[in-house]
């Protein structure tokens, strides 16, 4: 209700995100690390509530990986059920994730969209505001994780990371809150999804909902 309230976006869960971790060469499979900005890197896939709050976190897998690979591994795909999504909820996401019904993401801007799809994908980026906060106060608080992580052994490396993220929503817990947010850079083109495993059937039902959740609030 939080955020259908600040930003007029109902029945939204959460907000996901991708972050990477910049880490030392690894000495096995280092060409695997390299991300798409050149450095070597872990992946940390976090989904927040409106308060900032962690609601799950997975770290480990390698900056090459695809976001939607990442979500897939992370379990959070085959989570996306009614019993997880009650009351036809779910999380918003960027273009790097593949729309599906507990899934939603903007429309990709061709020059062609219609009022009603600009003020849909102004709406949710306004909600999606709240996981880049929550990405930039993590990395605000334990600044090895927005510089370069010294830690060398990758096998330890996301048990480490997430830590950070227990005592980031411990301190939130007890509004222990720091002013100094750090602001991630985003890619000025996002990572288009790709993942072929999400049925025909999920892809129709997530296009359905978007056009029925862009037309009421285009009403509103």
């Amino acid at each position: 209700m939080d955020v259908q309230n600040k930003h007029k976006f109902p029945k939204v869960i959460g907000a996901i995100d991708g972050t990477h971790i910049h880490i030392h060469k690894p000495k096995k499979h280092a060409e695997s690390y390299i991300n798409r900005k050149g450095y070597y890197s872990i992946q940390l896939q976090i989904i927040c509530d409106s308060t900032l709050k962690f609601i799950h976190c997975y770290a480990g897998q390698p900056g090459s990986v695809h976001d939607m690979r990442v979500f897939r591994l992370s379990g959070i795909q085959s989570m996306c059920t009614e019993n997880y999504f009650p009351h036809d909820s779910h999380l918003i996401g960027d273009a790097a994730y593949t729309l599906q019904k507990h899934v939603l993401v903007p429309y990709r801007n061709n020059g062609h969209l219609t009022a009603a799809q600009i003020n849909y994908n102004t709406r949710l980026s306004s909600a999606r505001v709240m996981i880049e906060r929550a990405i930039g106060l993590l990395k605000g608080r334990f600044r090895s994780l927005l510089d370069k992580l010294y830690m060398k052994r990758t096998d330890l490396i996301p048990q480490y990371i997430i830590t950070c993220c227990v005592l980031h929503n411990i301190c939130i817990l007890n509004n222990d809150l720091i002013d100094d947010v750090i602001i991630i850079e985003r890619n000025n083109i996002p990572e288009i999804a790709n993942d072929n495993e999400i049925t025909a059937l999920d892809k129709e039902r997530g296009v359905e909902k978007r056009n029925a959740l862009t037309y009421m609030l285009n009403e509103r």
